[in-house]
């Protein structure tokens, strides 16, 4: 393979590369900023128990805060790395999930009961999902001790990579 055949073979990586970051770019463009550590929008929910968690209810350990959808591909992909997370750092980190965009409270129920999700599922709203600027799924925010927002992110996360969000915190 010659110089020349091998940069015209990885022209449409880097082009590929160069269409997510700018997509990626795109999507987080309108989520909360985490370099100012902003105090995270409140919220006041309920989750699948009927137990109300608001946003005071975090304070005192970080948290990372998972919005989702129960009929999004991307987010049952990120479930099980969000339960070995949860097993890995839980004691240190708390992990809420907050479902949007769902029809009946059975419907996250069977999301939750289906992924094997032992962490809070909240019954999300409209308003939570604009307060929060959620665009997409999944959208996360990592929260620190203080109720401030650290890191944000969108998309799929690995176990590894949100224990990297976390450190420090």
């Amino acid at each position: 393979m010659t110089r020349a055949s091998l940069g015209w073979n990885l022209l449409p990586w880097v082009a590929i590369l160069a269409v997510a970051t700018l997509a990626y770019a795109w999507q987080s463009r309108d989520l909360l900023p985490a370099d100012q550590r902003t105090q995270a929008p409140a919220f006041d929910l309920v989750d699948l128990d009927g137990q109300r968690l608001r946003t005071s209810d975090l304070r005192g350990r970080a948290a990372v805060l998972y919005f989702f959808a129960p009929w999004c591909g991307v987010c049952a992909a990120s479930s099980p790395q969000l339960r070995w997370f949860d097993r890995w750092r839980g004691d240190d980190v708390q992990v809420v999930l907050v479902g949007l965009d769902w029809r009946s409270v059975d419907e996250l129920r069977s999301y939750a009961t289906r992924h094997r999700l032992q962490m809070p599922v909240l019954l999300g709203d409209a308003t939570t999902g604009a307060a929060y600027r959620i665009r997409g799924y999944p959208t996360y925010y990592v929260i620190d001790a203080h109720g401030r927002i650290a890191r944000r992110d969108f998309g799929f996360s690995s176990a590894p990579g949100l224990w990297l969000r976390t450190l420090g915190l």
